[in-house]
């Protein structure tokens, strides 16, 4: 990839670090979600970060890098998986990217044993930036996003990983189902797959806050920009993918 979010420490990152922690998050994926936080940065919308999936912590670190003084980052986990040392890893990680331990708490805990006054109280204050890559079922991730939604600053985001993978085809219908009764919250941006694990995310945020980000991740990335959008019956997203083009009709 030739474009960069634009913050040095996550840029520095997704080019030295970021194949060097294991996960299935993409390149792709990262740096338009690190140009995310830093635009919230420039835009004086303060908070925190939150994922709930951060294994060896890829994409934690480069949401955690992105962060204001004063603010912190929350990776929540079972962090049992593949062996109790994946925790551990998390930490290495973290210090050899330079994320120092009191920029973030990683938490050893099912999600949906957790309600916003965990999160709150462990931040601090709303969360600006919450990343999901859960437990793929359709129950698990409604809870997510419920919980997700709670803490989250007005002007924040939502992104959902693995959206649109062949493997997990119901999470749609999960989130889906979660919009009918949001009307409030929208789909900001699709960004698409690199390959079949490094899958789709969908950013989602307050209807009032679209018009902060849909012009900037326009041109911001218009090389990637697919330029006819997503529809969702009632509006159209941003799409942004690494070779957009259209169909050719012979």
């Amino acid at each position: 990839m030739t474009f960069r979010s634009g913050h040095p420490d996550i840029d520095r990152y997704l080019a030295e670090g970021y194949d060097r922690v294991r996960g299935m998050s993409s390149r792709f994926a990262a740096t338009i979600c690190g140009h995310v936080i830093r635009r919230q940065s420039e835009l004086g919308i303060a908070g925190h970060v939150a994922e709930i999936g951060t294994f060896e912590g890829r994409f934690f670190i480069a949401m955690a890098l992105g962060l204001a003084p004063g603010e912190r980052a929350l990776g929540i986990d079972l962090f049992d998986w593949p062996n109790s040392g994946v925790l551990d890893l998390l930490h290495g990680h973290c210090a050899r990217n330079g994320l120092a331990r009191e920029r973030y708490e990683a938490l050893k805990a099912n999600s949906r044993a957790l309600t916003p006054a965990d999160i709150l109280g462990r931040l601090g204050g709303p969360v600006r930036f919450f990343h999901i890559d859960g437990e793929h079922e359709r129950e698990s991730l409604t809870a997510d996003l419920d919980l997700a939604q709670a803490v989250l600053h007005p002007q924040g985001i939502i992104c959902l990983d693995d959206m649109l993978h062949p493997g997990y085809p119901l999470l749609l219908v999960a989130v889906h189902e979660w919009l009918e009764r949001h009307p409030e919250m929208r789909v900001l941006c699709v960004i698409d797959r690199e390959d079949i694990v490094a899958a789709a995310k969908f950013m989602i945020c307050h209807a009032e806050a679209v018009a902060l980000y849909e012009q900037d991740l326009m041109t911001s990335f218009q090389p990637q920009h697919f330029v006819l959008g997503a529809e969702f019956e009632r509006y159209f997203c941003v799409v942004l993918t690494p070779h957009p083009r259209l169909a050719e009709v012979d």
